[in-house]
């Protein structure tokens, strides 16, 4: 992709400050800026690097004035950030430009292939499945039996699509990923034995999901795993059988929910969150880095902390607390110390 600074900030109708004429063909940040990149400055602590970057062009906000010379050309839009992220989506779909069918990828006769579909090198499609129109399968993946995929996903290479997994429109699946594999299910025997529990159940996942790389969403037993639109999972991440994950909930990295666990819509999990399966989560909620969610939570909105999990400023009260705890012991040896010295 290549612009010129007076091309870019019509089409964004930003005011330009500088030579119009400079030409841009990549993004890059702004401390790390060359030549011909566009840069942006949204968050006013960086903005030293404003006037250091060697980037040719910097999105700022129309507030934005400086307090020394910039030899960047400047656009001043509404919204850096917005905007800059909108520049962004167009990067990623030209890199995502991929069209055809490998002659290396094996479809099976009965698969329904919609148009404008791209199916990558040594890609496996069998029997039954289904591809909407401008979906894009990368090479190395896998679609089982009577998989539906809708329109417009991004399946990257190496994921993995067990039989009957139902993917809406606009999912975006990362490498190395796994949908649809058995749920943890196995039934104690008298002999101190496990029989496996066979998990009959499907995946589901609606439109605009986005599933991050290397983490696995188990079929249910029964019934479905179902991700709600537009929730977003991050790499690393185990959704257990039976789960249920809210419309627009995040989670972040090495994160677990255990099966049969419903979590609520709008929710905000960070990293290495664990949650006890059977339980459900109330919208809204949130929960920080590390948290251990060991029982239902019934209030929406709220903010959640510990292992396990209780409330999260209650909390950082209780953190500061034991902190304190050996100069607290110190202070309580020292009085019984006092009281035992004192006594006739």
């Amino acid at each position: 992709m290549q612009i010129t600074a007076a091309e870019l900030a019509a089409l964004l109708q930003g005011e330009l400050v500088g030579d119009g004429s400079t030409v841009l063909n990549k993004v890059a940040k702004i401390e790390e800026g060359e030549t011909g990149a566009l840069s942006f400055l949204a968050n006013p602590k960086y903005e030293a690097h404003v006037y250091t970057t060697q980037s040719s062009a910097v999105l700022v906000n129309k507030s934005f004035e400086p307090a020394q010379p910039v030899q960047a050309v400047l656009i001043k839009v509404d919204d850096a950030y917005a905007a800059f992220t909108q520049l962004l989506e167009q990067f990623a779909q030209i890199s995502l430009h991929k069209h055809g069918i490998a002659t290396s990828a094996s479809i099976h006769a009965s698969a329904t292939i919609e148009p404008n579909v791209y199916v990558g090198d040594c890609t496996i499609i069998e029997p039954g499945a289904s591809i909407g129109t401008g979906s894009k399968l990368f090479p190395q993946v896998y679609i089982g039996d009577r998989v539906k995929i809708g329109k417009n996903c991004v399946i990257y290479p190496g994921v993995r699509i067990y039989h009957d997994s139902v993917l809406g429109d606009g999912c975006i699946i990362h490498a190395g990923t796994v949908i649809g594999s058995d749920g943890f299910g196995f039934a104690p025997l008298p002999d101190k034995s496990y029989k496996k529990i066979p998990q009959t159940g499907i995946v589901i996942l609606e439109n605009n999901v986005e599933i991050g790389a290397n983490s696995v969403v188990d079929r249910a037993t029964m019934g479905a795993t179902i991700i709600r639109e537009g929730a977003k999972i991050d790499n690393l991440v185990q959704i257990a059988h039976n789960v249920e994950i809210g419309k627009h909930t995040v989670i972040a990295a090495q994160s677990g929910v255990a099966g049969s666990t419903k979590i609520g819509n709008y929710c905000v999990v960070g990293g290495q969150v664990g949650f006890a399966g059977h339980i459900t989560i109330a919208d809204g909620s949130k929960f920080g880095a590390q948290t251990g969610v060991s029982g239902s939570i019934k209030e929406e909105g709220k903010s959640w902390f510990g292992s396990p999990h209780f409330e999260y400023l209650s909390a950082q009260r209780s953190n500061a607390l034991f902190r304190r705890l050996p100069e607290l012991e110190k202070r309580l040896l020292e009085l019984e110390k006092l009281l035992n010295t004192s006594k006739p």
